[in-house]
């Protein structure tokens, strides 16, 4: 497995788009400072570029790397669910390049699976994380159902087994006064409003 990790890291420092596992479903991602390797994401997902990419990040505190600020409930959340099934929206920095999130905010979360902290960590960059599938088809929880549905548009698949929960991350807006849940998941709605009081 530390061979086909070392691999990856070298095609993704390239520009080229990887498939892993994570702990929710498995996903493919690319230096989210390579253009390029970021458009390739677009088109192999049939993606609209005006929808943002999912940004994966390794530890908490590269949150203020990301976000141009990071709210108290924000740090609540991501105390207790971080890392997990739970991503992040943000007001974004300045780093994060449009074609990653074309408009005022940024998606991230950080995967409770090695796999992806070791690529993202040997990448030295955050990594676009988003799940391995066309725009609309079913998440895939192999690399078997990757190679099924991707075939060879990807650069390289990490084979890591069957280990993902098969539900995708819940999504929370945090940018404005009040949370939002933009996706229910892994995390449900009743978690999020026990720590943080009403979301909408």
């Amino acid at each position: 497995m530390e061979d086909q990790v070392e691999l990856a890291i070298e095609v993704l420092k390239e520009g080229g788009v990887v498939a892993f596992p994570t702990d929710t479903v498995y996903g493919i991602g690319a230096n989210a400072f390579i253009e390029q390797a970021v458009a390739k994401i677009y088109q192999i997902k049939q993606r609209p570029r005006h929808l943002a990419l999912p940004l994966l990040i390794s530890s908490k505190p590269d949150l203020e790397r990301v976000a141009l600020v990071v709210p108290e409930v924000a740090w609540r959340l991501a105390d207790r669910f971080l890392p997990g099934g739970l991503t992040l929206v943000l007001k974004k920095a300045a780093v994060v390049p449009d074609i990653v999130a074309p408009g005022d905010t940024v998606a991230v979360r950080i995967p409770d699976h090695p796999i992806p902290i070791a690529l993202i960590r040997g990448l030295g960059t955050p990594l676009i994380g988003t799940s391995a599938n066309p725009s609309g088809g079913a998440s895939p929880v192999t690399a078997q159902e990757v190679r099924e549905q991707l075939g060879n548009k990807v650069d390289f698949i990490v084979d890591g087994g069957r280990y993902c929960w098969g539900v995708e991350s819940t999504v929370v807006d945090v940018s404005g006064k009040l949370p939002r849940i933009l996706r229910e998941g892994v995390v449900s709605r009743q978690e999020i409003e026990e720590l943080c009081g009403y979301c909408l």
